[in-house]
């Protein structure tokens, strides 16, 4: 699935931006997701104020030991477990059908794409390209996010169409630029064509008279996604393990603060529940991508996206909706420009790179192991690569 090919969440505003968490294509009919607080608001529900337009200062040095203060963390949480679904239904066979489905090529036309084709789950849920490649070679139109972590955001896309990782699930493989599948019942009739896939139906919703539905599709790969989390080590520093970080990673977290990242950073997921404008300050040079605008058609939601989360944005390179920054340090400039009309000095940007990287977590590899899917039958629709 293409996360993030065809229109994506919002750049961040104040700091840096990720390239991270599905993508549905244009041609999918958006859903209507919650509301999300701006930048203003959301700075002062924290506490946290957007820093203001100057040149860069120094980057601040912890003293050595000293640990951060309270009112520094308050705006940010340890994540979850795992990340509950409003029914809180994530059962063991739910999630194993949804681990099958995720890896499972026959959801798309030419039997040669899964999610994992884009969202490699081994490499950090991305593909680390600049878009995607789709059906017959087909490209993208946005950089796909991490899957990781993507299921707590408050929306789905870069543009916000889908409530939930359940909603988002089903575009891509409708997609005719990414899985390409035909309609629902294409997809249905290759799933019931295949006895383990009925069973596995049966046992993943026992209730359903019906089991083997598209609806029952999206929410199954949704419940494997509602499990995909990677806690770091600044998770372990905000539950009391003092020793998680080194004193340059705290000076580091603090260079964000002052630079105002935080204003739109924040929270477990250090992003990922609100929009805000790409080129808050300075016009964005892309400015081909309107963002959110082409789902709203609301003039005030041109250049808008999702703010992506920061967990592990060492790795999801490269950045933002347009892939326009390769490498880390190049992103954060770009935001601090962009965002906050502050030319960051080097060495800013090296102390606040420092912090970002403490946000890398460990990949469930147990979990993600690709498990081995059931065969075709002689019943089995074959793949297609018209």
């Amino acid at each position: 699935m293409l996360r993030t090919h065809g229109i994506g969440p919002l750049t961040l505003v104040v700091c840096l931006v990720t390239a991270t968490v599905f993508a549905a294509c244009k041609d999918d009919k958006p859903a209507t997701p919650p509301a999300a607080a701006s930048a203003t608001a959301t700075a002062k529900a924290t506490g946290l104020s957007a820093a203001p337009a100057t040149s860069g200062a120094a980057a601040p040095t912890a003293a050595k030991g000293k640990d951060l203060g309270a009112d520094k963390l308050g705006a940010f949480k340890p994540l979850p477990k795992a990340m509950e679904s409003k029914d809180g239904s994530l059962t063991g066979a739910k999630v194993d059908l949804g681990r099958m489905l995720y890896f499972e090529t026959r959801l798309s036309k030419n039997q040669d794409l899964s999610c994992d084709s884009c969202h490699d789950l081994g490499a950090y849920g991305v593909d680390g390209k600049d878009v995607s490649t789709g059906h017959k070679g087909q490209k993208g139109g946005r950089n796909s996010p991490t899957v990781y972590n993507a299921a707590g955001q408050f929306v789905q896309f870069w543009d916000g169409r889908a409530a939930d990782v359940e909603a988002q699930a089903k575009g891509p493989i409708l997609n005719p630029v990414e899985m390409a599948m035909a309609d629902e019942a294409h997809v249905v009739a290759v799933l019931t064509s295949i006895p383990a896939y009925v069973d596995a139906f049966k046992k993943a919703f026992p209730e359903a008279k019906d089991a083997v539905t598209y609806d029952n599709l999206a929410k199954a790969i949704g419940a494997f996604e509602r499990k995909l989390v990677t806690p770091s080590r600044w998770d372990k520093y905000l539950e009391g393990d003092k020793s998680a970080l080194t004193d340059d990673e705290k000076a580091g977290f603090e260079a964000f603060l002052e630079a105002g990242c935080a204003a739109c950073h924040n929270g477990a997921y250090v992003g990922g529940a609100m929009y805000q404008k790409t080129g808050v300050v300075r016009p964005w040079p892309n400015q081909k991508d309107q963002g959110r605008f082409e789902v709203t058609k609301a003039d005030v939601d041109k250049l808008v996206f999702k703010v992506p989360t920061l967990r592990n944005v060492e790795k999801t390179a490269p950045y933002f909706h347009d892939a326009s920054a390769k490498t880390l340090e190049e992103a954060v400039k770009a935001m601090a420009a962009h965002q906050v009309g502050k030319d960051l000095k080097d060495g800013e940007v090296r102390s606040i790179v420092a912090w970002l990287k403490t946000l890398t977590g460990d990949l469930p590899t147990a979990y993600v192991a690709k498990p081995k899917l059931p065969a075709s039958t002689p019943t089995t629709p074959k793949a297609d690569p018209k």
